[in-house]
């Protein structure tokens, strides 16, 4: 039946309406909010027989088109209209059904693959290498300037970040593959035990390691030189012609070994200055820690032919870092070859890894000096945030209880006089030292008070150093796991934090690349491109992309991950501790909680590689 025409008259007017008796009462009554504002559970529609009800009958009813409905209730706030159009998932393309679920896509599994995907899922927590190697968001112009890239490796690469950026579909990595094999003939070794271990939809080729995969692709990538838009301004990004490259700058640090021998105490000691990739987490019988895995590996005895006693001596090798870079990757050494039976086994040992690492212990005293101011406060810094987080929480929580409106009004029309939540958490806080009364500013203000401080107590070689680690406090944004009980077999998956995807992105500077990457240092973009730039994605700025998923989310199809905060909070992304789970072409959340359950112990998934990103100040 079609629907009629029926009047609703309150408060001496009368409007017009569209009733559908084929649809429940509850629909009509929606449609009375729409145009009176009354809320429907404070609704009441008077009709023939009494009130209408949810269950009401309409056949009983017998409504007549032109029949005039009284209508009883206090209006609130009409429904405001969206304030950008709806587009509904069904109506979206790939790259915008990409931006409206956020979850990020997988890889296919090409035979043996899997320590490939992992590793590429990994470095996506890199989001300055995806601005190094030229990743342009969709809404990039294709005639922006891309980089020169040198090497083979690095155009594929930045091709299939820039596939794994625009669909919602997993993605077929066969042409990166083929390039890989090329440049690093080790992966394209056949298998010749017929096992077919490694999970994949076919043998062929054989297993390989995924650290050995993770250096590889790094060091085909080391000729990418260094943007200007990451280039702090004021800094000279190189000398003599020669300009930064990324790999050095942003991912290798310096170590000083010195190897000395208490047999002979008048000889001095050997001192050797090199760069490095990665420190290594040596795991024994008693490793129970990442770290003191770490210090054991910085610290060795060898044997060797002193030149002063002419013999064999004892000699203690002890190692300091002298540079932390941005990105610290550390290599958990669970493959160990055994002479006994002349293969490689893995060490299944439980070691336990931090989500925060302080690595100014590994360092020389020179550039711990360095470091410890800065380091310091952030820590303290961070203990305040955390407790505004939680004041915030609390006061949301209080406002949105049953009750807690400070000026609420009853269908009488007289006014209730409460204290609001808000005003009750906060008077509960005021010894928390914020704003006068214990009511907390807006947490811009706390930020930039708290980056001018830092910036202070930065030290002038650190700031200078581009790419280099200003705190040597890391946050840990992503592992690569093996699962498995033979270091020749078994599984590889890779874990990345959601806040890497949901987060801002990293900051750029003056320039072409900044106003299409995206940056979270408006202030030192180009008039106009502040207001374009979207602070809570990662892979794009396509601010079209951000309204499109904000509207999907008004749809009937839910689009959010558990956990993901409102957009209209900058911060919200530090609140969500979850992590992507990528097995291949199979993405998930992987909750915080069992975070623990990598920490190894059996033939379960266990940490093989940890990437750390040192923090934002």
């Amino acid at each position: 039946m079609a629907p009629i025409s029926v009047n609703i008259k309150h408060a001496g007017k009368t409007y017009a309406v569209q009733l559908d008796t084929a649809l429940p009462p509850a629909v009509f009554k929606e449609s009375v909010y729409n145009v009176t504002a009354i809320p429907v559970d404070r609704m009441k529609v008077m009709v023939k027989g009494g009130i209408l009800k949810d269950d009401s009958n309409w056949i009983k009813i017998a409504p007549k088109a032109g029949q005039t409905f009284m209508v009883i209730g206090t209006p609130g706030e009409l429904p405001k209209a969206p304030e950008k159009p709806i587009v509904f998932l069904e109506d979206m393309d790939d790259e915008d059904l990409a931006a409206a679920l956020e979850r990020p896509v997988g890889l296919f599994n090409l035979g043996n693959t899997c320590y490939m995907n992992s590793t590429i899922q990994a470095l996506r927590a890199i989001p300055e290498l995806q601005v190094a190697l030229g990743v342009q968001s969709p809404s990039a112009s294709s005639s922006s300037s891309a980089p020169n890239l040198g090497g083979t490796l690095p155009k594929p690469l930045r091709d299939l970040y820039a596939n794994l950026a625009r669909t919602s579909d997993a993605v077929n990595p066969t042409s990166f593959l083929n390039v890989l094999r090329q440049v690093n003939p080790q992966f394209a070794e056949r298998d010749r035990s017929g096992k077919g271990a490694m999970k994949g939809r076919g043998g062929g080729f054989a297993q390989q390691d995924a650290e050995e995969c993770y250096s590889q692709v790094l060091n085909s990538v080391r000729d990418v030189e260094v943007p200007d838009t990451l280039i702090h301004p004021g800094t000279i990004n190189g000398a003599g012609g020669q300009r930064k490259k990324f790999i050095e700058q942003f991912m290798m640090g310096e170590i000083r070994r010195e190897l000395s021998s208490t047999e002979a105490p008048e000889e001095p000691p050997t001192v050797s200055n090199e760069k490095i990739m990665k420190i290594e987490c040596n795991i024994n019988s008693q490793t129970n820690y990442m770290h003191s895995g770490i210090m054991s590996a910085l610290t060795s005895v060898i044997s060797k032919t002193s030149p002063t006693l002419g013999r064999e001596a004892q000699y203690t090798q002890t190692s300091r870092i002298t540079r932390l870079p941005n990105y610290l990757n550390v290599h958990m050494v669970r493959f160990a070859w055994k002479a006994d039976v002349q293969k490689k086994a893995k060490i299944m040992r439980k070691v336990k890894f931090p989500t925060t690492y302080d690595a100014v212990d590994l360092t020389s005293p020179e550039l711990k000096a360095k470091l410890l101011p800065a380091s310091r406060r952030l820590q303290e810094i961070e203990k305040e945030r955390a407790e505004r987080r939680k004041v915030r929480k609390r006061t949301k929580n209080a406002i949105s209880a049953p009750g807690s409106s400070g000026a609420a009004q009853d269908s009488t029309g007289e006014d209730d006089i409460t204290v609001s939540g808000e005003e009750a958490v906060l008077n509960d806080s005021a010894s928390s030292g914020n704003a006068a009364g214990g009511a907390l500013e807006d947490e811009e203000v706390y930020r930039t008070k708290e980056k001018k401080e830092l910036e202070i107590l930065i030290h002038p070689d650190l700031r200078a150093d581009v790419g280099a680690s200003t705190t040597g406090l890391y946050e840990l944004v992503a592992i690569i796991t093996h699962k498995g009980a033979a270091a020749d077999s078994g599984h590889y998956m890779a874990f990345v934090k959601k806040s890497v995807f949901h987060g801002p992105p990293p900051t750029l500077y003056t320039g072409l690349t900044a106003n299409e990457a995206g940056t979270s240092n408006p202030e030192n973009v180009p008039a106009g491109v502040a207001e374009a730039a979207d602070p809570n994605a990662m892979d794009t700025d396509d601010t079209s992309a951000t309204a499109t998923a904000s509207a999907a989310s008004t749809t009937s199809t839910s689009a959010t991950d558990k956990g993901k905060q409102p957009a209209s909070d900058p911060y919200a992304y530090e609140d969500d501790e979850d992590w992507y789970k990528f097995d291949d072409d199979k993405v998930s959340v992987f909750p915080k909680e069992k975070l623990s359950t990598l920490d190894g112990g059996g033939e379960d998934s266990s940490a093989y590689v940890l990437l750390y990103r040192s923090k934002d100040i």
